[in-house]
């Protein structure tokens, strides 16, 4: 039984605390939820996901291990999320205060909304290695299906990874009417997330992986 060959228990704390931890996936599920709403938000927050379970299919197969041990195909893989990264950014930076003020930016649909989350997320070589890293260490000696484990546990991350950032989307998206209603706060708002999303890019860019 999985429950018997994980630490579960274990896994479930310490998952939630990386998943409140703020990161480029929460701040892009807040800023799409204080754009549109709340339903923005959770669509956003459904592609964070489903990247996610990408990453545990990459997991599963082994991939992980092939980013770790390929200097290219981590460099490339890294350089195609830091830019789409600062594309978000600068998407961001460009919403002048009177197109917040008359609403006149055309909303991105629920499945454009669903692809950023899910393209932020899948395109970032760290959550992979994480992935490969961190899942088994909840995988007890002795384990009579590790690769299934390790399945299992990389789906439950992403769902619990829905649940908190659904949760943040809606509570952001409730708020949303209060903040669109005070455009030069929305206009900071945006500026803000954008730059904090174009200085992400930049440090994924630049960052050094460490083996």
């Amino acid at each position: 039984m999985w429950g018997i060959e994980a630490s579960w228990i274990f896994f479930v704390v310490a998952s939630l605390a990386l998943i409140l931890t703020p990161g480029q996936d929460m701040l892009l599920v807040m800023s799409r939820a204080v754009a549109q709403g709340s339903r923005a938000g959770v669509a956003t927050a459904a592609g964070v996901s489903v990247g996610l379970v990408g990453h545990t299919l990459l997991a599963t197969l082994g991939i992980g291990a092939i980013l770790q041990a390929s200097e290219w195909l981590y460099a490339l893989l890294k350089l195609v999320g830091a830019a789409y990264l600062i594309y978000l950014g600068i998407g961001l930076l460009r919403t002048k205060r009177a197109d917040v003020a008359l609403e006149s930016s055309p909303p991105r649909s629920l499945g454009r909304l669903f692809f950023d989350g899910a393209f932020s997320n899948v395109s970032n070589p760290k959550v992979a290695v994480f992935y490969f890293a961190f899942l088994p260490q909840f995988v007890l000696p002795g384990a009579l299906r590790p690769t299934l484990t390790i399945f299992a546990l990389g789906l439950s991350f992403a769902m619990l990874t829905l649940v908190v950032k659904a949760l943040v989307g809606v509570c952001a998206g409730v708020l949303s009417a209060w903040l669109r209603s005070r455009p030069g706060v929305v206009a900071w708002v945006y500026r803000s997330s954008g730059t904090v999303l174009i200085a992400l890019g930049v440090k994924l860019a630049c960052e050094r992986r460490t083996v």
